[in-house]
């Protein structure tokens, strides 16, 4: 079969790899029809995740069809069609046992595409398929079932949960990238005051005011003062970092409010300041993490019902074939347009919906 493999830092290509097979019995092997690239992914192509060996197929977000189970998967079997998602959870740990999948110490965890071969290939294979494949409503179109993989998860836990938004909040995402929306999107499901969006690119931001951004504001134009004028001086109740740089973070931490919550989301490469001479007195929460994915199951639900806006997030989609092309636009967002592009069996090449 044919995978996108990386080979170090700035090398990777869609190449022949060995076939995937069942190797424990809660294993299933999924044929892929719809594969997402991930903000994620770029980072290990950078070089940021040095844990990632070369030879390992990325990608950690895909629907497909079960091909094979092993025999000791329940939930599944042959010729299910499922979201596979970017987390795996062996069900037993102490960490699976509260609902934390993403620390998982049985074997799962973010592994796909990470610490063994991912779902940007023809065929996968997903460990402890019990909990980390989802059958699919026979109406969901691949094509936005597999942002609930990752990005619709991530922001929601991550972003919006961690950051405790409520009724009535003033809520800044910082970072208007696929993660950033969706953060947008799902906060908007507890009714805040207000939501700002900041990003660098006038693209993004439209598309942020698209999902129901009520202001937005260009990181390079004094975001602070934006921030200070809507809340009387006072800064936000919850700020999401949706960046994974240094600045977008010292940011986040200078426009939250005293008593605030700083949700980060972002995958840092590298060190961040964290100004404790300043935040030391304001009772500020901050929070980090990496998905668990436990509300993959109620996102699948609200997608269903048309609740939640995937299609609009996906800009460009591609044959599974045209991975280094996918990847090429991708990595020029800032030329290309590009929020969510995804790559499948059923897809065209470059559709762009109207958003």
């Amino acid at each position: 079969m044919k995978g996108y493999v990386f080979h170090g830092a700035g090398q990777s290509a869609w190449e022949d790899v060995p076939d995937p097979a069942v190797k424990d019995p809660t294993d299933v092997i999924v044929r892929v029809g719809s594969v997402a690239l991930c903000g994620t992914d770029l980072h290990i192509l950078k070089g940021d995740l040095p844990e990632v060996r070369p030879g390992t197929v990325l990608g950690h977000e895909a629907v497909g069809e079960v091909v094979e189970a092993g025999g000791d998967v329940r939930t599944v079997r042959p010729g299910d069609r499922v979201l596979v998602s970017c987390i795996t959870a062996c069900g037993r740990c102490a960490y699976c046992r509260q609902g934390t999948y993403g620390q998982c110490r049985g074997g799962g965890g973010w592994i796909l595409g990470h610490r063994i071969d991912g779902t940007q290939a023809e065929y996968v294979r997903v460990p402890h398929a019990d909990l980390s494949v989802h059958p699919l409503p026979a109406a969901m179109d691949g094509k936005d079932a597999v942002l609930l993989a990752d990005i619709f998860p991530t922001s929601y836990e991550v972003g919006v949960l961690n950051g405790r938004v409520r009724p009535g909040d003033t809520v800044v995402v910082v970072g208007a990238g696929p993660i950033g929306l969706a953060a947008i999107s799902t906060a908007r499901l507890f009714s805040p005051e207000r939501i700002v969006a900041v990003d660098l690119a006038p693209a993004r931001l439209e598309a942020a005011k698209r999902l129901g951004a009520e202001a937005v504001a260009d990181a390079r134009e004094m975001p602070e003062q934006l921030i200070a004028d809507l809340t009387d001086g006072l800064g936000a109740d919850v700020v999401i970092e949706a960046v994974g740089a240094p600045e977008s973070f010292e940011l986040c931490t200078r426009i939250v409010r005293p008593g605030g919550h700083v949700a980060n989301v972002g995958v840092h490469g590298g060190p961040a300041t964290l100004h404790l001479e300043d935040l030391w007195i304001k009772n500020v929460t901050l929070t980090t993490g990496l998905v668990d994915t436990y509300s993959t199951p109620t996102l699948l639900r609200m997608a269903a019902a048309g609740r939640l806006p995937t299609s609009q997030l996906v800009t460009h989609t591609f044959p599974l074939d045209h991975m280094q092309e996918a990847y090429d636009v991708f990595s020029r967002a800032a030329d290309t347009g590009a929020l969510k592009v995804v790559l499948g069996e059923r897809t065209h090449d470059e559709v762009v919906p109207v958003v």
